[in-house]
C-alpha cells in the first residue's frame, strides 16, 4: 500500500521547552490503519512551550491536507491552550480584531491566524492527560523533548515501520 493509499486514524501532537520561554521543541505523529505511523519533530531556538503546542497542531494539519484520513479522526493533545483556544476563544478573538477580553493583543497570533486558515482541514482535538502513561502523548512528548534538547531520536517513516 502506498502511502496515497493509506488512511489516517489518529494523530497526536505536543510541545516542549527547556526553559519558558528557552530551547524548544515540538512531536506529532500520525498513525494509518495498517498499523504504520509517520512521525516529525522540530525546534525553535528561542520560544515558549505554547508556541511550540501551536506549532505542532498546525504542521499535522498541513500534513493532513494531504493525507487521507477517516471522518473519526482526532488529534489527542495534552494542551487545553491549544483546545480552548481552538474550541471558545478563537471566534471571539476573530470578532474582536484579535484582542483579548481585556483589549490586549492575543499572544502568538501569528500562530492563531495560520491555524484558522480555511485551506486546513477541521479535525477535533481530543484532550489528553500528558504524562500519564497515554502511548501517543508519550512518543510526542519525548520527540519534541529531545528536540528542546538538541538531542537525535530516531522517528518513524514509511521505510522503517
Amino acid at each position: 500500500m502506498s502511502k496515497e493509499e493509506k488512511l489516517a486514524i489518529a494523530a497526536a501532537t505536543d510541545g516542549a521547552c527547556s526553559g519558558n520561554p528557552g530551547p524548544g521543541g515540538w512531536g506529532a505523529l500520525i498513525r494509518f490503519q495498517d498499523g504504520s505511523e509517520i512521525e516529525f519533530g522540530g525546534n525553535s531556538p528561542e520560544t515558549t512551550n505554547n508556541r511550540m503546542e501551536l506549532q505542532a497542531a498546525l504542521f499535522i494539519l498541513e500534513k493532513l491536507k494531504n493525507i487521507k484520513f477517516a471522518p473519526s479522526l482526532t488529534i489527542k493533545t495534552d494542551s487545553k491552550y491549544l483546545i480552548d483556544g481552538m474550541e471558545k476563544w478563537m471566534p471571539n478573538w476573530k470578532k474582536k480584531g484579535w484582542k483579548t477580553a481585556s483589549g490586549k493583543p492575543v499572544l502568538n497570533q501569528d500562530l492563531w491566524k495560520a491555524l484558522d486558515h480555511p485551506e486546513l482541514p477541521k479535525i477535533k482535538l481530543q484532550y489528553v492527560k500528558g504524562h500519564s502513561g497515554e502511548k501517543d502523548n508519550d512518543r510526542v512528548d519525548a520527540i519534541a523533548v529531545a528536540f528542546s534538547k538538541g538531542r537525535k531520536i530516531q522517528l518513524k517513516d514509511f521505510a522503517n515501520n
